[in-house]
This record gives C-alpha cells, structure tokens and sequence, in this order.
C-alpha cells in the first residue's frame, strides 16, 4: 500500500487505501458543494518531491490570496494518482509526463488527459566511472528505467551517438531493447525502476536518469553526464503536466490551477532549483490542452 503524507494532521483513517474527500458534489465542473454554495476547494495528488511538492506550495499560497484553498495529498507512488482523478476523487494529479500518461490510460483503462504543462525534466546518460561514451568497455551495463514510456529514452541516446543501431521507425515512447538492430559492443541493460537509477549509477557503468534525481543523489550533473536529451522531438513527451478527468480543463478550478502553477514566483523557483536541473515549462495551457492531447494520442 502507499505511503501518503499531507501538509495537514493525518487523517485517523483510509478507506480501501484512500482518503475520501468529504463534503464534495462532483458536477460537471466541480465547483458546487452539497448546500448549493460555491466550492472554492480544490484537492490535488501529488508526488513527494522537490519539483512537485514545493511549487505546489507555492500555488497553494498564491490560491489563498485568491480566495481558494488547495489541498494537496504528497505521495510516493506513481500508479493510484491517475485512478483516483479518473474516478473524480481528486480534481487533479502532478506527478507524470505526457508519454507516462498515455501509456498509463492505455494500460489500466483510466481517462485522465492533460490541462497544462509545469516543467521538463532534463535527462541523459551518466556514469561515475568513466568521462564520455567512447569510454564505455566491451559488455558494459547500462541501467534503463524499467517503465515503458521511459524504457527507449536511454537507447535512443545511444543510437544516436552511434553506438546502437535501432529501428528508426519506432518512436522513442515506444522503443526497447526489442527494437535494437545492431550492438556492436555488446552492451548489456537492467531494467530498473525510474526513482532509483541514479542512486544506483555506482553499479553499473553507465545509466539513464532525471539530472534532478543525478543531483538529489549527491552528483554533479555537469561531471558525471555522458549525453543529455537535447532533441526537441524526444522533449516534448517528456514534459511535466497537471491532469484532470476530460473537459476539466476549461473549470474554474483548473484555471485556478494553472494561474498558480504558471505564475512568476513558481518559474522563479525552478530557475534556482538545483541550477536548473529541471526547465520550467508552459508551453502547455488550458486554452491548447485538448488539442495537444488529441495530436499525441493520435501518433
């Protein structure tokens, strides 16, 4: 079962694993309560670290200025935030990227789409063992995030540094090791989870990581990067969003939200985060959302 923390005094009791959000009418647009008022409420699921939990706290002050009051939820698990916005126990979730979320909804018949972007997490190839690609030995084990929407991201780096030859007709959301046409080095992957590749780069000879999580473990990202992603193409999948249940995203609520989260003070933020290790992002809004949702699906 998940492990779940809030900013507020724990909740005495979880229901089935979950924490029932009480007092809630769930209409259409989420903004009236059972005696008829005006629900200036919004609940949202978060992932417990650094680039989601502290800008939510931030939006959750600029809200209160606005009159609303952001409940956020801080979790570390990753499969439960989109079952429980697609079942509308939560308005919304930050914690995913595009490609997660639609493999995600495609995987466990969830109905979560996007309503605007927050940051993109730049990520790469490091090693602590040796300085560039060109270093790498024979056989060398290269750790790649066991999840399908990250799995290609670490082999369409190398293929590109011309190390692997791929079926380039395979898009980088969908590569895998299956895809590999020629490995003149024999290299040798482990699939592992996502939250742990760059805590366990000191086992293998090189790996696929956030550079946030490459910093958070105590490494320079300048002196143990090999390769970052630099392709615009493979970026944009990979970018962090806020999601809602379909057609939210023109609510008062998720405007709210996105008046927030897309704000000076949260962009100040991710600029002195960790260097900029992770790029704010709002190239996404809830004017486009839809539109671009409709487009990435469609691939």
């Amino acid at each position: 079962m998940s492990f779940f923390r809030t900013q507020k005094p724990a909740r005495s009791t979880l229901i089935a694993g979950w924490i029932a959000v009480a007092g809630l009418a769930l209409t259409s647009c989420g903004l009236t309560s059972a005696d008829g008022s005006q629900d200036r409420t919004i609940s949202i699921i978060v992932t417990e670290s650094e680039p989601y939990q502290e800008p939510t706290e931030i939006a959750k002050e600029l809200l209160a200025a606005e009159g609303w009051t952001l409940e956020p939820t801080y979790v570390t698990d990753i499969i439960q935030p989109n079952q429980v916005v697609s079942q509308g126990e939560y308005d919304a979730n930050f914690f995913q990227h595009l490609a997660y979320l639609r493999q995600f909804n495609t995987d466990n018949d969830t109905d979560v789409e996007p309503a605007f972007s927050a940051y993109y997490a730049s990520s790469g190839l490091f090693s602590l063992h040796y300085d560039s690609l060109d270093e790498l030995p024979d056989g060398a084990e290269i750790s790649l995030p066991v999840d399908t929407a990250n799995n290609g991201r670490g082999i369409k780096l190398l293929a590109d540094e011309g190390l692997l030859e791929i079926d380039d007709s395979v898009p980088v959301t969908e590569l895998s090791q299956a895809d590999i046409v020629a490995n003149p080095k024999d290299l040798q992957f482990i699939e592992i989870d996502q939250q742990s590749t760059a805590h366990t780069l000191g086992d293998v000879d090189a790996g696929f990581a956030f550079a946030r999580l490459v910093a958070e473990a105590g490494h320079e990202v300048e002196d143990t990067a090999l390769v970052l992603e630099e392709d615009e193409e493979v970026r944009h999948p990979y970018t962090n969003v806020v999601a809602v249940q379909p057609g939210e995203q023109d609510s008062e609520k998720t405007q709210a939200l996105q008046d927030a989260y897309q704000s000076p003070e949260v962009q100040e933020w991710f600029e002195e985060y960790l260097d900029g290790a992770t790029e704010y992002s709002d190239e996404i809004t809830t004017d486009t959302a839809q539109d671009v949702w409709a487009e990435f699906t469609a691939e």
